[in-house]
């Protein structure tokens, strides 16, 4: 989403880090230059003066305390990304758990924004953090709506409260207040009550939604909105918030490739946190908002703490223990290892999300929009068609066998064969750096290595390794008789 505006603020810092020392008309210029690339991006007038205001003083107090020694481009780029991180939120805020269960969570939005998808993620996010979650269909208007929160509950493993069948059968209040009853009776230790949207604000959406809020008490009220709307996101935070209030925001569809000046805008204007974003149509794609994981994204230096976190979740712990010693003890890495390792990135979402959070992504911009997601499908189709010992031993293969795997794979022995060769070069790479032979020679020339350092050993250890040679005598008789020995 924030593609546009990343690529225009690493543009902005490029030009700047090449001028070397600066002056104050280069800060009025690049505090020009954010100002345009935000405006472009939807960002609401008022939150840019501000924020264009505090750079321009901060960044010209400490032009004159910067040595001329020091990085004075990256000063000032440290300075737009703690204002950056400010407006999105600060610090990351989470849930307040209620003293007494059931923690109750009321969602609230326009038709459209996806609260009922979202209610689900949130469900399920909470489930695999050790809760007892129970979702509440108490959007009685849109028509099936209950049987999609039903469906959504099945799908992510938690309880759906639906007494009524929805559209628009039912008291949605009554449903609420009944849903919390059954909670502490069951001992549910959370709930999540999915509220009915309009396609517009208008006192009827209104009234019901404080009417809802009035009988079940939320501990915490999230407003979910549609990071794609622009401009609109902000009026409706604010009549929300004016109608009903609400505790926190919640950004859906922040994988669309709108200009995303909503997320820069609400949580200035509202004074409320964004706690949470929903980034994919998966279950899984959801998770705690960090302003200044954001703000390092939008200014390029992408998220690898995210990044780090989604391998930590992806990757079994246990296979990854028996990875390692399987090396400790020289075993070769094998295909099944191999597949292992595909079904964990698989897990972590799509290679082009995981390629767009590596610092410096953003130059790359091109390379990773046309990467082919169905690359990894079609090898782990072919792994997948081998035999367990066919997997560990690669040398089996013979062409029958590469035939056989071809076609229950649905690919060509081309594929195959290129999957193989690959895999064996690879395996023997890391079989010789292993045995600490280094570099293959091929990939040590490309690097540009000396050819006397490109069987793995550095220069000193080389030196280390051959004698010393003696110095000879001075004196002739003595240097013939050394010789003669």
């Amino acid at each position: 989403m924030f593609d546009s505006l990343s690529s225009k603020l690493t543009g902005v810092f490029s030009s700047l880090r090449s001028r070397g020392k600066l002056s104050n008309s280069d800060i009025e210029n690049i505090c020009t230059d954010i100002k345009s690339a935000l405006l472009e991006s939807d960002v609401a007038l008022s939150v840019v003066d501000s924020f264009i205001e505090l750079i321009r003083e901060k960044s010209l107090a400490a032009l004159p305390t910067l040595q001329s020694g020091t990085n004075q481009a990256q000063a000032i780029f440290e300075i737009v990304n703690a204002e950056l991180t400010q407006i999105l939120g600060g610090a990351a805020r989470r849930i307040r758990i209620a003293k007494n269960p059931p923690t109750v969570i009321m969602l609230a939005g326009l038709q459209g924004a996806g609260k009922t998808t979202l209610a689900g993620k949130l469900a399920k996010f909470y489930l695999d953090q050790g809760n007892t979650p129970i979702l509440v269909a108490s959007d009685l208007q849109r028509p099936n709506a209950v049987t999609q929160l039903q469906v959504v509950g099945e799908s992510v493993g938690v309880p759906v409260f639906a007494p009524e069948p929805g559209n628009g059968v039912g008291d949605p209040v009554k449903v609420a207040e009944q849903a919390i009853v059954f909670a502490k009776s069951k001992l549910y230790n959370m709930v999540i009550v999915d509220t009915a949207g309009r396609l517009g604000v208008d006192e009827e959406l209104m009234q019901q939604a404080k009417n809802i809020r009035d009988a079940v008490k939320p501990d915490e009220i999230l407003f979910v909105v549609d990071a794609m709307i622009g401009q609109d996101a902000v009026r409706t935070a604010k009549a929300f918030q004016d109608g009903v209030g609400f505790d926190g925001v919640v950004l859906t569809k922040l994988d669309g490739d709108a200009r995303g000046g909503a997320a820069l805008s609400i949580a200035e204007l509202t004074g409320k946190p964004i706690m949470f974003s929903s980034n994919g149509e998966k279950l899984t794609d959801f998770d705690i908002f960090y302003p200044d994981r954001m703000a390092s994204r939008i200014l390029g230096m992408g998220d690898v703490a995210t990044l780090a976190e989604q391998a930590k979740k992806a990757l079994n712990n246990e296979s990854s223990a028996k990875l390692e010693e399987k090396f400790a003890r020289g075993d070769d890495f094998t295909l099944e290892d191999f597949l292992e390792q595909l079904e964990a990135m698989s897990k972590m979402g799509s290679m082009s999300k995981i390629l767009g959070m590596l610092p410096g992504s953003g130059a790359m911009k091109k390379q990773i929009e046309n990467f082919d997601e169905s690359e990894i499908v079609r090898t782990k189709s072919i792994v997948q068609s081998m035999t367990p010992l066919e997997r560990r031993d690669p040398k089996v293969l013979n062409g029958s066998r590469r035939a056989r795997i071809a076609i229950g794979a649905g690919r060509k022995v081309q594929d195959v064969n290129s999957l193989v060769d690959k895999f064996s070069a690879a395996q023997k790479m890391m079989r010789q750096m292993r045995n600490g032979g280094g570099m293959p020679p091929a990939m040590a020339q490309s690097m540009g290595m000396p050819a006397g350092m490109r069987s793995g050993q550095t220069a000193t250890h080389k030196a280390q390794q051959q004698p010393k040679k003696k110095s000879k005598s001075g004196n002739p008789a003595k240097r013939a008789a050394e010789e003669r020995e």
